[in-house]
């Protein structure tokens, strides 16, 4: 006779599925973060004196991000590396900012956009090809 597991049973669900938590559990319910949004393609980068141990009320996804911003990384791609929504990262990183963990070092601003007349005349003389 094969015991059984208590609590409810998902076919979806098998032994390598690992602990199930919702995104919104690890930030608390927060889905902004308390600064300035990140943009995707900034970079974090951990301060030089970050020490993770040292600030209570961390949780391991804090911590793993410092470790994975101890050179520079894009914000997509730490959230790539601890396989969690962005929006979620972004919190975290927040969190992390807020106590001066981390830099965020964003992309500069594109310095010329082209007139919207000179993108007519060139739709225009296309074309005329």
């Amino acid at each position: 006779m094969r015991a059984e597991s208590p609590g409810p049973q998902h076919e979806w669900l098998d032994a390598d599925a690992g602990p199930v938590v919702r995104p919104y559990t690890l930030t608390g319910g927060r889905v902004h973060p308390p600064v300035d949004g990140f943009d995707l393609l900034a970079f974090v980068l951990a301060t030089s004196g970050a020490d993770p141990a040292g600030t209570p009320g961390l949780q391991p996804e804090h911590r793993r991000l410092i470790e994975l911003a101890r050179r520079p990384k894009a914000v997509a791609d730490l959230a790539a590396d601890l396989d969690l929504a962005v929006g979620v990262v972004r919190v975290l990183l927040g969190d992390l900012l807020a106590h001066e963990l981390v830099a965020v070092h964003r992309p500069p601003a594109t310095a010329y956009l082209p007139d919207d007349n000179i993108l007519k005349a060139v739709v225009s003389g296309l074309r005329a090809l």
